[in-house]
């Protein structure tokens, strides 16, 4: 048997799942909270796997000949900037590039954009990456050129990474002379087509060269041998491997995380969403969406009030999430807690979930009454998959009062799916998923399997 232990450093906790890389076998799972550096340079995230790695050697001991394959969010994961031309074309085009590509977008800049804001980049945004992007390939050369110049005048020392108008790139390249520059083909090659992957594989080799070593997370030597991606890049690798090997209409993952709630999305595209008849930007199969505002402990506060604005959380439950923002590192020790938690994770997953697909309408205009939509309509969605700690660690009820508004057709036209499949992520497989996909691809697809057999009825 030839094992590997694929590890995810997460923001909160270190997960650690033991696999068969032939057969795709889950042998065994390990948690242990993320162990980061504190101010005096004390502790190593590498403590965590340690510690993962004793548990399971209890009734494993092979692990420890195990190869480790790992993700990380920990220290605040990737963030990235998107420069572009214009903010509902290129600079859109790059949020969405950057967004699947695991990063949370913490601005986006067009020529429009103050100086300011661009200075801000190595002071306020602080981005871990920047993604120039802008014009289409052949196109006028100035959208791109004008994002470099603006950059290199900023101040802006970090990793670039260049995915614009190609006949530019070389150009745009000498205005960053100095900065570690990644040059990729454009991800809007032309009008009506988004293509993200290039870009993708760029932005996921800068953060192993320039991003995960800088952080100060380890001072061991094996820390960036080990990692192979952001941690969302990854888990969207593994929905990916999830919709081909489940088949039927797509997937979608609610992963409620403590600072952000993540919504990740692969289907089949209907051939009139491919274009621009309904979007500036093309859509794509693939979709990730990152709610910075939701989540359960560093956002619960955040949570709790578009919650409440939006009819979903009452004055009760203020105290409590008071409480979690305040102490990130909470965990309830009571029936009536975890009732909170769950409370506060059905919130967060239905606030992300109505973000990403959007809703349809009827309005009346010139021509009469029209269906508006706007955002993904995903209600012919095959499966939901829940994720995240609040969720791998609930009872039966308690999942039901998670999941239970996220499915089922809504009266205010929310395009959520409608009778999809259930099931939870209980064992963290998707990360494991995605770290195997590149050179275990039919572990990675018999691991992907497992979790959709335990797959529920359909949502009533």
């Amino acid at each position: 048997m030839s094992l590997v232990l694929c590890v995810d450093f997460g923001s909160t906790f270190t997960k650690a799942a033991l696999v068969d890389e032939v057969s795709g076998e889950l042998i065994g799972t390990a948690g242990h909270r993320t162990t980061l550096p504190d101010d005096e340079g004390r502790g190593d995230v590498l403590d965590g796997l340690d510690a993962c790695r004793r548990e399971l050697g209890r009734t494993h001991p092979e692990v420890g000949d195990a190869e480790v394959l790992a993700c990380s969010s920990a220290g605040g994961g990737l963030r990235i900037a998107v420069v572009g031309s214009e903010e509902l074309v290129t600079a859109e085009a790059g949020r969405r590039v950057a967004l699947s590509s695991g990063g949370k977008v913490v601005a986006v800049l067009s020529r429009a954009s103050d100086d300011a804001l661009y200075r801000d980049l190595g002071h306020t945004t602080r981005p871990d990456v920047v993604l120039l992007t802008g014009g289409t390939d052949g196109g006028d050369p100035d959208g791109l050129l004008l994002g470099a110049r603006r950059i290199a005048s900023s101040g802006w020392h970090g990793p670039v990474v260049v995915a614009g108008n190609a006949a530019a790139q070389d150009e745009a390249v000498s205005l960053l002379a100095g900065l570690p520059v990644i040059v990729t083909d454009n991800v809007v090659p032309r009008i009506g087509v988004l293509e993200p992957e290039p870009a993708r594989r760029a932005i996921r080799e800068m953060f192993l060269a320039h991003v995960i070593g800088g952080k100060g997370l380890s001072r061991r030597t094996d820390f960036t041998a080990m990692v192979r991606g952001a941690t969302p890049d990854l888990v969207l690798t593994g929905v990916e491997v999830l919709a081909a090997v489940t088949g039927g209409n797509g997937v979608v993952v609610v992963d409620v995380g403590g600072a952000t709630t993540d919504v990740h999305s692969v289907v089949r595209l209907d051939p009139e969403d491919a274009g621009l008849s309904r979007e500036v930007v093309a859509s794509t199969p693939v979709t990730r969406t990152v709610e910075g505002d939701l989540g359960m402990r560093w956002s619960a506060v955040s949570t709790w009030e578009a919650a409440h604005r939006a009819g979903l959380l009452g004055e009760d439950l203020r105290p409590a999430v008071v409480r979690r923002t305040a102490d990130p590192a909470f965990l309830p020790g009571t029936e009536a807690e975890r009732r909170e938690d769950e409370e506060i994770a059905a919130a967060a997953a239905l606030l992300a979930l109505r973000r990403h697909v959007g809703r349809s309408r009827v309005v009346v205009g010139p021509g009469g009454r029209v269906v508006e939509r706007t955002g993904k309509d995903r209600r012919e969605v095959g499966l939901l998959v829940g994720s995240g700690g609040v969720l791998r660690h609930a009872n039966t009820d308690g999942v039901a009062q998670i999941l239970a508004s996220l499915t089922g057709r809504s009266p205010e036209g929310w395009q959520l799916p409608e009778h999809p499949r259930l099931v939870v992520d209980r064992d963290y497989v998707l990360a494991a998923v995605g770290l195997l996909a590149e050179r275990r691809p039919e572990a990675a697809a018999a691991l992907a399997r497992s979790l959709s057999a335990c797959a529920e009825t359909p949502a009533s």
